[in-house]
């Protein structure tokens, strides 16, 4: 592979700078901070909130005239057609996440291509339009699973938002590239990194998630506006439907710091949420590294 600051001059042509807004779609109870206290084969006894909280995001994108791509779970999909359907009859981009939130690096090549071709089929199956844009469950692509991205070509993505370029416990590498590139020598697929910026030498994230509930508002905007101005590429933001959802269930039996990062300031989201919504210009990440396809045809 070639190094990643060779290979943003190959890509100029894929992207322009705006905000890019997406929505990573999981219930409260799949998250990676519960996955050790929540299994797998549990999830069919608890009740689904995913779709109301996510149809309120939509009102809100609706009120601010905002547009999003909406990375889903082929999980919640098969237990929510009607959502599926509203989110792209509402004008946003769906999305993959993936089956049931899976680490790439925790999965064999062949266990990664089952499940993202799941996915996408499911996705399309029910939406009746194309699924091209896949997001990794917590940002687990990274050079333990550098493969993964020719699988999705193969699969038929084209592109992925699925590295968070800082230094995190679980994820990340601060020296990767904070801008598209492509990953595959020949091939337009795209990688395409959520928001980060400089802070005194360092980069931090700003792409919205924990960052943004703990944060001010005013600094958080302060970051998110620097990142829109100087990445190259779109400044892509990101958050879950369940952190508008302050009346979810409290889990119990994790760790102090997995309810520390989940619980914060859940209360105060939405409003944060909104005001972002309108200081901003907000669009699909198709369409900030300018797809042209056939959205209404699978």
């Amino acid at each position: 592979m070639k190094n990643h600051n060779e290979k943003r001059g190959a890509i100029d042509s894929y992207y322009r700078r705006r905000s890019a807004l997406s929505v990573d779609v999981e219930d409260y109870f799949q998250v990676w901070a519960f996955s050790n206290v929540i299994p797998r084969s549990s999830w069919e006894g608890l009740t689904l909130r995913v779709g109301e909280s996510t149809r309120r995001v939509l009102d809100l994108f609706d009120l601010s005239g905002a547009k999003a791509t909406f990375f889903t779970l082929g999980w919640v999909a098969e237990r929510d057609h009607g959502l599926i359907r509203e989110i792209v009859d509402r004008g946003h981009e769906l999305a993959s996440h993936g089956y049931d939130h899976q680490k790439v690096f925790d999965q064999t090549p062949t266990e990664f291509r089952d499940d993202v071709r799941l996915a996408k089929e499911i996705l399309e199956d029910i939406s009746g339009v194309e699924v091209v844009g896949y997001r990794a469950p917590g940002f687990s692509v990274d050079a333990r699973s550098l493969w993964a991205y020719e699988v999705l070509a193969d699969v038929g993505y084209r592109y992925s938002s699925s590295t968070h370029p800082i230094e995190h416990d679980h994820y990340g590498d601060p020296h990767a590239s904070s801008a598209p590139f492509c990953p595959i020598n020949g091939t337009p697929f795209i990688e395409a990194p959520v928001a980060t910026t400089e802070v005194f030498g360092r980069r931090i994230s700003c792409a919205g998630g924990g960052w943004f509930r703990a944060r001010p508002y005013t600094l958080s905007k302060k970051l998110f506006a620097r990142a829109a101005s100087t990445l190259e590429g779109p400044a892509i933001f990101y958050f879950h439907p369940w952190e508008i959802d302050a009346l979810q269930p409290r889990i119990k039996g994790a760790s102090l710091k997995s309810r520390l990062r989940h619980y914060i300031n859940l209360s105060s989201m939405e409003g944060k949420l909104n005001r972002l919504l309108h200081d901003f210009t907000w669009g699909r990440i198709d369409d900030a590294l300018q797809f042209s396809y056939d959205r209404k045809a699978a």
